[in-house]
């Protein structure tokens, strides 16, 4: 794996230390080693990477959006020039399997293709008169400076999403990255530097999140963040950015149901369910938190879901043939191990998979059947490889339990009647629903939630237009 030297963060152009020269470990999560450690950065360091994004803002957004294209795919370029390296540095922080971490990557690489070719298509608009002396146009300009801070369990893939719409749309942007996993951030900000983005126009700041979020929320020179991770952190962050007004983009928690249908294709169900649940050790926004069966196929499913579920491989994510890697942290053992046993403590049978290694944060992947809707895990986010399945009888049923929590990010359903099929998807109450597929993600699509699973999207045109303001021009032509 290359030597990136990533023990600097990047603020104006400039690699530079924490002022106070602390750092913060980072620990592979795999085996419990620190594997390296970036600068602890706080307040004073977030302003100056403010200053340095207001500075550039100017020249950036006045720059020719095939100009901005042209960096933006350069960037995309390097990206995919380096995707090996960068997927082995995703493995040894964040702890997902090599060919998991591989295909993040190239994830990332199709979010900087878009937006490379979506920077010259900000159209804007001439609207119809109401009288003949007059002329009506619609511009779209930069937000401004954006603040994006990232989640931890796509590392590179978040970094990307939020930055490449931004700075093709002419925004400048500082990025927070997760204190768990900020390498992957400083190794896209060594990417870009190589791509040829101005000064001001690219920073990352590494720390811990609260003084920096404080700073960027409490600037009125940030006109936007941006924000991936928990409901309750993206609440509070919306009440910092309340006094200077800012354009929020959040994508908060999901607690997705996975609904199978007494017609579906039980081996396609079961496959896209193994898919949904444990990819990424069943930490992404849209794992099938709650799997729902209909009672004619419950049992045919349920038994070959566990046959699925026992063979899974976990380990080290470099290891070839790992299925399950580790959990990100203790903190994250802790609350599958506090939720897990709610569940069992009221009726749910649990059955385990293979057996975990001994050393790093693992959790032996798990299937719990007969699990009550009272129980904690029905409205709270597992974010591990344990899969509680839920029996129903009726179409209204499940759509009632389907939507019964605050949140509405994904959803999944397998039926082969394509009636069926889109009463359920008109009633689901979640931004994005995957029909008899266990992924949903496009980067051309528009992705977000509903409720309290945030506002805004990602993806496609409509990733674009967060970024922009519509400015209407009332001409009166003589």
């Amino acid at each position: 794996m290359r030597d990136w030297d990533l023990k600097r963060a990047y603020i104006n152009g400039v690699w530079q230390d924490a002022d106070s020269k602390e750092v913060l470990d980072v620990i592979d999560p795999a085996r419990g080693d620190v594997i390296g450690a970036v600068p602890f950065m706080r307040t004073s360091e977030a302003r100056r990477a403010i200053d340095a994004a207001h500075d550039a803002f100017p020249g950036w957004s006045r720059l020719l959006a095939k100009d901005r294209a042209v960096i933006v795919r350069r960037w995309r370029d390097l990206l995919e020039t380096h995707q090996e390296d960068l997927a082995a540095l995703i493995t040894l922080e964040q702890g997902k399997p090599y060919d998991q971490a591989l295909r993040e990557v190239i994830g990332a690489i199709a979010y900087a293709e878009w937006y490379g070719e979506e920077a010259k298509r900000a159209y804007g608009q001439t609207m119809p008169a109401t009288q003949r002396d007059r002329r009506v146009v619609v511009q779209k300009h930069p937000v401004g400076v954006v603040a994006a801070i990232t989640p931890w369990n796509f590392p590179l893939t978040m970094v990307v999403r939020k930055c490449a719409p931004a700075l093709a749309a002419g925004c400048t942007v500082i990025v927070k990255p997760a204190e768990d996993t900020p390498l992957s951030a400083l190794a896209a900000a060594k990417l870009a530097e190589q791509a040829g983005f101005p000064a001001g126009v690219f920073n990352v700041v590494t720390g811990l999140p609260q003084p920096i979020a404080e700073a960027l929320t409490g600037d009125e020179r940030v006109r936007m963040l941006s924000f991936t991770g928990s409901t309750e952190v993206g609440k509070r962050l919306m009440v910092q950015c309340a006094p200077t007004m800012k354009k929020l983009s959040l994508e908060l928690g999901g607690n997705a149901p996975f609904i199978v249908m007494d017609d579906a294709d039980i081996d396609a169900a079961v496959a896209g369910a193994m898919i949904s649940k444990f990819r990424n050790s069943g930490q992404t926004c849209v794992c099938a938190n709650r799997i729902f069966v209909q009672d004619s196929v419950y049992e045919a499913f349920v038994s070959k879901f566990i046959a699925a579920s026992n063979a899974q491989t976990i380990g080290n994510g470099f290891v070839p043939g790992t299925d399950i890697g580790p959990l990100i942290n203790r903190q994250a053992v802790a609350k599958v191990k506090r939720l897990v046993e709610n569940a069992q403590k009221a009726g749910a049978t649990l059955i385990y998979g293979a057996e975990m290694p001994g050393e790093g944060h693992f959790v032996r992947p798990l299937v719990m059947t007969d699990v009550p809707h009272d129980a904690d895990c029905f409205d709270e986010e597992l974010f591990a490889p344990v899969a509680p399945i839920y029996r129903f009888s009726t179409e209204d049923e499940v759509i009632e339990l389907a939507n019964r929590v605050r949140t509405g990010l994904s959803s999944y359903l397998y039926s082969r009647d394509i009636g069926r099929v889109q009463r359920i998807a008109d009633r689901l109450e979640t931004g994005v629903v995957g029909i008899n597929d266990g992924t949903t993600s496009h980067e051309g699509a528009p992705f977000g939630g509903v409720k309290e699973s945030g506002q805004g999207r990602e993806g496609g045109h409509w990733g674009l237009e967060e970024y922009l303001e519509p400015k209407y021009l009332n001409y009166a032509i003589g």
